[in-house]
């Protein structure tokens, strides 16, 4: 089919960032690349663009769109794939996970909401590497369905680092409790607060390498404890007998049956959101096409290592009726890992599994303040959220936008009151569903892209990163989320409680209500797959300008393997 001419999808009186006539216009070249021509296929192609002499090019450390800065490295964004955003509901919450499911539960909870993970970071790499825009996957949405639909799954994402980071903050404050009781938990709340605001307003680079070596804490502290699980299994700790799978046959595997199994999807969910955050990053980075497929390929190894690699020695050395799971009062103690070690005779390992969750929780703060930030910035920059939001300062620091999301973290002080602790924990609970919707919204953003690529006559080779088993990936992504946003609130129902249905499940008719009403209000249009722009928004690596980019996918030639690893790393 003969390629289709740029066809503009923004309607008159729409922001347009390129629209000449537009005040907010930034002249740049349709791809970001330079002078445009057509070849032998009719596709636009480009030159490089002259270096300084456009401030907008591929190679500004400023984006021009968001006026953010790119300043993250593919080794930052790496090991966000691969730890990033991993807090304390996995040391902590799985515990809880563990007790109302079972180990087998735990496994299948992890596994399947991990497939469905690996499902969308699939779509995501595909989208997000040709598109590092502003947005991420909201941005993507505005594009390739409706604006409307934008609005909704950015409220709808921001919703969720709102309740992730007023539960980390009353994580954070609370394990302190262990070592001193003279600090009140609000003090501790106040001191953090601010350390995390001055730090997020020094800017990208410093959040990209705090984010790269906090992850590498954590994984290195998860692997110390799946060599302590395997030679505990074994019989190895001295005065501890070898348990092996004793903790299948008592208490056994599953706890509540399916009941149990649909418990564990929503905390699996709760502990896998973040996975996506990358895309978020992916403006803020200087080499997005070399960076984004790495981290996407990194997600595999996250979901074996860390979530599979949990699931399976949590449930060997930690049996699921320990009263400390549920009934303990501070959080290290909940932990799997602080009652697997003192049940191999080490009573003093609560002190180090909670200086462990402090790693985390410092971690999964710093990024969820940045992912929400990021959210209410685009949403700023294009009439979803009040305009203040959408303002950077010159070195790229979103000021207003990250004020306001860490001034969210204050609702952590609401468990501290006995008649608001039930209402705090109402709305940490709504992040679970938030998951699967946008999720889900991604699977049907990328089934749109994929139509809209073909019907204007592209082909899949042309692509910098093509996702695995294309459509079927997508449509089992759509599907799974769907069913999964369903069921979620299943347990709910009997015996039936009221609060608890309707935090399951309000978020569903709350994105339904913002879709329609911001299309009422601003007459948006669901975009038609030959009028949707495949054109503007891409951009090249920074690194470009000085050498073509090793292992990049432009590269003719494969890197050795020293090298690859480099890159990786």
């Amino acid at each position: 089919m003969a390629h289709q001419p740029r066809f503009d999808p923004y309607e008159a009186g729409e922001h347009n960032p390129y629209d000449s006539h537009h005040p907010g216009y930034v002249e740049q070249p349709a791809y970001g690349y330079g002078s445009n021509s057509s070849d032998e296929k009719g596709h636009v192609v480009s030159e490089l663009p002259v270096i300084g002499s456009d401030g907008g090019s591929d190679f500004s450390d400023i984006d021009p769109n968001s006026g953010v800065k790119r300043g993250l490295k593919t080794r930052h964004l790496s090991m966000m794939a691969l730890a990033g955003i991993i807090g304390p509901g996995l040391l902590i919450g799985a515990g809880g996970a563990l007790a109302k499911g079972g180990p087998a539960s735990l496994i299948i909870g992890f596994g399947v909401i991990g497939l469905v993970a690996f499902s969308i970071m699939q779509s995501l790499g595909e989208l997000t590497t040709l598109y590092p825009t502003g947005g991420a996957f909201t941005g993507l949405a505005d594009r390739f369905t409706d604006k409307a639909m934008g609005a909704a799954l950015g409220w709808n994402y921001f919703i969720i680092w709102f309740c992730v980071l007023a539960n980390e903050y009353n994580v954070l404050t609370s394990i302190f409790s262990v070592w001193t009781t003279k600090v009140p938990q609000w003090g501790f709340f106040l001191i953090f607060w601010f350390a995390f605001l001055a730090f997020q307003l020094l800017g990208v680079e410093s959040f990209g390498e705090a984010e790269f070596w906090l992850a590498l804490i954590k994984l290195i502290g998860l692997f110390a404890y799946f060599i302590f699980s395997i030679v505990y299994i074994g019989g190895g700790v001295k005065g501890a007998p070898a348990i092996g799978a004793s903790t299948w046959k008592d208490p056994g595997p599953f706890v509540n049956g399916f009941r149990g199994v649909a418990t564990v999807f929503v905390f699996c969910s709760t502990f896998y959101a973040g996975v996506e955050s990358i895309a978020v990053a992916a403006t803020e980075t200087k080499n997005p096409r070399r960076a984004v497929p790495i981290a996407i390929r990194q997600t595999f190894w996250r979901i074996i290592f860390v979530y599979m690699g949990s699931a399976i020695f949590y449930g060997l050395t930690c049996p699921s009726n320990s009263p400390g799971l549920i009934g303990a009062s501070k959080a290290a103690v909940k932990s799997p890992m602080t009652i697997a070690i003192q049940n191999a005779g080490w009573e003093g390992g609560i002190h180090l599994v909670n200086a462990f969750i402090f790693v985390t929780c410092l971690s999964a703060c710093n990024s969820s303040i940045y992912i929400g930030s990021r959210t209410l910035l685009y949403m700023g920059q294009n009439q979803k959220a009040p305009k203040f939001l959408g303002w950077t300062d010159r070195r790229g620091v979103p000021i207003p936008a990250i004020l306001l999301t860490n001034a969210c973290g204050a609702l952590s002080m609401m468990n501290l009151s006995t008649g608001a602790g039930k209402a705090y924990s109402y709305i940490v609970n709504l992040s679970g569903v938030s998951t699967f919707l946008v999720w889900g919204s991604i699977s049907f953003i990328h089934i749109r892209f994929g139509r809209a690529w073909a019907a204007q006559g592209y082909s899949r080779s042309e692509l910098p990163f093509k996702s695995m088993l294309y459509p079927y990936n997508a449509y089992f992504g759509l599907a799974a989320n769907i069913f999964l946003a369903l069921i979620q609130g299943w347990t709910t129902l009997s015996p039936f409680n009221a609060g608890d249905f309707v935090d399951a499940y309000i978020l569903l008719p709350l994105f339904a209500i913002i879709w329609i009403g911001y299309k009422l209000v601003f007459k948006t249009k669901f975009w038609r797959v030959d009028e949707m722009d495949l054109q503007s928004g891409r951009r090249r690596d920074v690194d470009d300008l000085q050498k073509p980019a090793v292992g990049s996918f432009d590269s003719g030639s494969r890197p050795s393997l020293w090298k690859r690893l480099w890159t990786n790393f």
